[in-house]
């Protein structure tokens, strides 16, 4: 079943409506997101996310992770690009806020259950098995905007077979970005000693609050209801790349969100790691 062909459509035994139509997609007032070349928006039972910068393997990662998990994630219906190149992934309508807006008011004991849940739900993403390097599904290029560089004629992304081409591509993107010449080689110096003996694990890649739906709270792991969004950048990365990415995107640090992390991520918490990948992302993206 995986890689999936396009377009893809879900048993039309599981639609609760007719998919929408483009004219119907278009059209839609119910705008829920908007960002670069990509926007979300409700259509009846549906959102559904389009756009010439949407690549389907988003929605393709969502089946998969249903498919072969327990992890949560919303039903995608539809895959599919209209003759204009506009990628289309339709998929169920979750009603819930996001754990962004909840988190703030949920007691200790329910924050760590929610944590402890996703400590769970991480493991099981993390023992699916690689198809044989760091890639993403279909042994695919990865999808992380790291790699992202704007001429498709770049090809800093994979896949890759080994770790150390992993970081030659970050050295690679750090060049193609104008770091210094001097810095560029002290990491090509130093990286192979950090960035070594990391098997590739099933990744997110965005591991944010704000992708994540709460549904329902309680006091134990068992009561925790919630739901995985954003799976654009999901692929076979190194052990240390999920919680390097989810420390780096504390931002500001301005409530005890990153106090948890380390309880999710449990044994696979990678504080040295961390502390690299947050000055290589900070130099590429300031």
């Amino acid at each position: 079943m995986f890689p999936l062909r396009y377009p893809y459509y879900a048993n039309p035994g599981t639609l609760p409506r007719p998919i929408p139509t483009l004219a119907e997609i278009e059209s839609s007032q119910e705008l829920l997101h908007q960002a670069g070349g990509s926007r979300v928006v409700g259509v009846g039972p549906y959102v559904v996310k389009f756009g010439r910068q949407v690549d389907l393997a988003e929605g393709a990662n969502m089946v998969f992770v249903s498919h072969s998990t327990s992890v949560p994630v919303p039903f995608v219906y539809a895959l599919f690009r209209d003759p204009e190149g506009k990628g289309y992934i339709i998929m169920e309508r979750i009603t819930a806020n996001s754990l962004t807006s909840e988190w703030p008011s949920l007691s200790d004991t329910q924050k760590d259950a929610v944590a402890t849940k996703l400590r769970s739900l991480l493991k099981e993403l993390r023992s699916l098995p690689s198809p044989g390097g760091y890639c993403s599904l279909g042994n695919r290029p990865l999808l992380d905007h790291v790699f992202w560089t704007g001429n498709a004629s770049d090809k800093f992304d994979g896949p890759f077979d080994t770790e150390g081409e992993f970081n030659d591509a970050l050295l690679n993107v750090y060049i193609f970005n104008n770091g210094s010449k001097i810095k560029a080689e002290f990491y090509k110096q130093t990286l192979p000693s950090v960035f070594c003996n990391h098997p590739p694990v099933f990744t997110h890649g965005d591991f944010q609050r704000k992708n994540m739906l709460l549904r329902s709270v309680g006091d134990t792991e068992h009561d925790v209801d919630l739901v995985f969004l954003d799976w654009e950048f999901a692929g076979w990365y190194p052990a240390y790349w999920e919680y390097s990415k989810a420390v780096f995107s504390c931002g500001m640090w301005d409530d005890d969100w990153g106090l948890w992390l380390n309880r999710m991520f449990d044994t696979d918490v990678y504080l040295n790691e961390w502390v690299w990948v947050q000055m290589l992302f900070l130099e590429l993206w300031s």
